[in-house]
């Protein structure tokens, strides 16, 4: 999961039958401050860039789902106008670079996109020079950094607010199990950071091939080790449309489950929807944005356009929130990465989020437990950011 979305994504064939593009980190009940576009005083002028034009129908859809998603937080801004301009990158690194050439040329003061990495960092770098940053849409924080920053769930973010529930709740003696690719293996390091930052300890470590024959055959030694490590959670990398389905089903069938070991997922255990009813996730913990937030803007989004929005088309929505909320009518030419990484944040369709001077972002999630094939909110989502940025 290097990016928010993939071009193309390894399949474990028939492990996972409820597979889907969308097992991604994704955004979406507590009740909370509701989604704020900004209430500044000026005009600004923002290039949104999208991978219309590659000639495939995902692209096109997103595109379209980014741009309403924008659409939407701008009729919601006070005193703020925004000139939003589209461009079409087509998914590819050259043409971001140069569509973001000319958005500045045209005037633009900051870029929202593009989706995948490589075109973030290709548009990042024709920019640099000019001063302007690029909020992309991606979430490898690879490419953070500089100009570039990540509006993607991140899994240090994620890794660092479950662990920190594990550790409150007595459960922080961890084991993590990781996909052996280079996903699980970024999400294993983001795990073993998130334990120890938050007081824990990683006891074991265990891993498999990335493949059906690779999970079956390892399942009984990661079971073996998690009971003769003592741990009190396995935290676990895999997501719906990988292996998820079949590990925790083969843990469960070697003597592990959430009933005496904690499971706890790097990934949405809720999309798609029908993975909240496999048996080996009931009791598992996940993180996800506030929901309430979310589906206001579901449901808000649906009424304007007739169809629901892209899983990540929120995210359009906290670029303008965040720009909105930073506009003034003395601002020229670009905003200021002191003012986007500000400490108190912004408050967007998925809750609270900041930018970070490194380029990443934090988000306020939530909690969830799988019970009886739904997820319920056992940790809300928090509503304000406790200390300073970093």
């Amino acid at each position: 999961m290097l990016s928010v979305l993939h071009r193309a994504r390894k399949s474990l064939g028939q492990i996972a039958v409820i597979a889907t593009a969308f097992a991604l980190s994704a955004c979406v009940p507590g009740a909370g401050p509701a989604p704020s576009a900004g209430s500044g005083s000026g005009k600004v002028q923002v290039a949104l860039l999208v991978p219309a034009g590659s000639g495939q129908a995902s692209d096109a859809l997103l595109a379209k789902s980014l741009e309403n998603a924008a659409r939407l937080a701008i009729a919601d801004l006070s005193n703020v106008e925004v000139d939003l301009r589209v461009y079409e990158t087509a998914g590819s690194p050259t043409q971001a670079a140069a569509q973001a050439q000319r958005a500045v040329t045209e005037g633009a003061q900051v870029i929202l996109g593009p989706v995948f990495a490589q075109e973030a960092n290709a548009a990042g770098v024709a920019v640099a020079a000019s001063g302007v940053n690029v909020l992309s849409f991606s979430n490898n924080p690879d490419i953070a950094g500089n100009n570039v920053f990540v509006l993607g769930p991140t899994f240090d973010n994620t890794a660092q607010r479950l662990a920190a529930f594990a550790v409150k709740q007595g459960k922080g003696k961890i084991m993590i199990v990781h996909d052996r690719n280079t996903a699980g293996d970024l999400g294993r390091a983001a795990i073993d950071r998130g334990v120890r930052s938050a007081g824990g300890s990683v006891v074991a470590v265990g891993n498999y091939e990335f493949s059906q024959n690779g999970v079956v055959g390892a399942a009984q030694t990661i079971a073996n080790t998690a009971k003769s490590s003592g741990a009190q959670s396995i935290f676990l990398t895999a997501d719906s449309a990988g292996a998820l389905p079949l590990v925790t089903q083969l843990l469960a069938d070697n003597g592990l489950s959430s009933t005496n070991t904690q499971f706890i997922g790097l990934t949405r255990w809720d999309i798609p929807t029908a993975t909240l009813g496999l048996p080996g996730v009931q009791g598992g913990w996940f993180a996800l944005p506030d929901p309430a937030l979310y589906a206001q803007f579901q449901s808000r989004y649906s009424a304007a356009y007739g169809e629901p929005p892209h899983p990540i088309a929120g995210l359009a929505y906290d670029g303008i929130a965040a720009v909105g909320a930073l506009a003034r009518s003395s601002q020229t030419g670009p905003l200021q990465k002191s003012a986007l990484t500000q400490g108190a944040g912004f408050v967007g369709v998925n809750g609270i989020f900041r930018l970070r001077v490194d380029g990443q972002n934090e988000r306020g999630l939530a909690i969830a437990q799988i019970k009886g094939g739904q997820a319920t909110i056992v940790d809300p989502a928090p509503r304000s950011f406790a200390g300073p940025g970093l």
